[in-house]
């Protein structure tokens, strides 16, 4: 396998690196400070949009999506360098319109939508116009299966009742939210995998109340936040039903793919960052006579960081490959490794940075480790905990074998 970069690939690489650089990083100081002010916690930072805007202008714009009347036509493996540079900064995904889950909610509907969904919620999607949230989760059940999703989607004449609860749905407090992508089970006597669906559901419907935000480590996440929404006997037209009645399932597997590229390579992209803050650290600062760097395991830990990032990158970018060349399904292995082992190892790195900061490590208002070391550890449970993924895995490794048996 050969994964160099074309240079077409490169020119985008520093193209989006200088511009988080140059003027994502510098103007996160605005960002956060602006939420911190009384009454804006939940409001859009004005320095974000004023990105945005320049981010357009520049052509770095929708770089995710690989059908090109919707994007740039960047394939996946194209798209993963640009991913891990965005993972350098808590705020570049949505600057360059490419932040979950509305990433996800716009394949889904570039790829199952009808044109009449795709021109009342893609199109401002696509001009970064509105935000999304992806309603799948539920508090009741384990969600990692996609087929436990106890939420009812009842068809009644030309429309639909949508009833459930569910929780960590990202986006639910952001002020530009407008509409739920809600997954449902519509037929329990179906087949397992044919018995769920898909609907459109727009916020300001009757009957959703986002009853609660919910903390992670203590903090909102705002403006996006991730909510706890409840479905109470919700009317929407027949019409919001996305692909058609039973096909929840597979529009879920097929969405969930790239995603997990996405997420993997922004989630190296934070490792690198996590590195950087270490090394800076570890050679700036003297303890007992000698800079940290050289002291008790850390030259290992250094070195080990490097190694386990170099690794990630290279199974990501296999897996993006794949994608590219044989479909989601055909890279489901290599898919759920990287889920397992991108965020494990930035999980370990931003811990041996914190370990290597000391008091200053835990500090939000000094270092990001602290909002480093969160994102990786809910990247661990998000599409799939770690066990589901070597599951999976194991279960296709043995397959093989079972078949050669006959």
């Amino acid at each position: 396998m050969h994964f160099e970069y074309t240079d077409k690939t490169k020119g985008n690489i520093k193209r989006v690196r200088e511009f988080i650089r140059d003027r994502i990083i510098p103007a996160e100081t605005a960002y956060f400070d602006h939420l911190k002010q009384e009454g804006q916690a939940w409001t859009q930072p004005p320095v974000m949009e004023e990105l945005k805007a320049e981010a357009r202008a520049e052509g770095l714009w929708n770089l995710f999506l690989p059908e090109p009347e919707f994007g740039p036509g960047l394939s996946t493996l194209e798209y993963a360098p640009l991913a891990e540079e965005m993972g350098w900064s808590f705020i570049a995904p949505e600057v360059f319109n490419c932040n979950a889950p509305d990433t996800g909610n716009m394949e889904v509907l570039a790829r199952y939508g009808s044109k009449a969904q795709q021109e009342e919620w893609l199109t401002p999607l696509l001009a970064g116009e509105i935000r999304s949230a992806f309603a799948m989760t539920e508090p009741g059940v384990a969600s990692s299966d996609a087929t436990n999703m106890e939420g009812t989607i009842i068809a009644d004449g030309d429309e639909v009742v949508v009833n459930g609860r569910k929780w960590w749905t990202t986006n639910a407090g952001h002020p530009n939210c407008k509409f739920f992508i809600f997954m449902g089970l519509t037929d329990p006597e179906a087949g397992r995998h044919v018995r769920h669906s898909m609907v459109i559901v727009p916020k300001d419907t009757p009957g959703v109340t986002v009853k609660r935000m919910l903390p992670v480590f203590g903090h909102y996440d705002n403006p996006y936040g991730h909510g706890e929404v409840w479905f109470e006997n919700v009317r929407v037209p027949k019409e919001n039903i996305i692909a058609g009645l039973g096909r929840g399932f597979e529009i879920a597997q097929g969405r969930l793919g790239p995603g997990r590229i996405h997420h993997c390579m922004r989630a190296i992209g934070a490792a690198e960052r996590a590195l950087q803050l270490m090394c800076e650290r570890a050679v700036s600062r003297v303890a007992f006579g000698k800079p940290i760097a050289k002291l008790g395991g850390n030259p290992d830990i250094i070195a080990n960081a490097r190694i386990d990032i170099e690794m990630a990158r290279l199974l990501t970018l296999q897996a993006a490959d794949k994608i590219d060349r044989i479909g989601v399904f055909g890279a489901m292995t290599d898919i759920s490794a990287i889920k397992v082992v991108a965020p494990t190892i930035l999980q370990r790195i931003v811990d041996q940075a914190i370990q290597m900061h000391g008091g200053g490590g835990v500090s939000d208002d000094d270092f990001p480790l602290t909002a480093l070391f969160a994102y990786a550890r809910v990247l661990r449970l998000a599409d799939g905990p770690d066990e589901v993924h070597r599951g999976m895995i194991a279960k296709l490794e043995l397959k093989k074998y079972k078949e050669s048996r006959g």
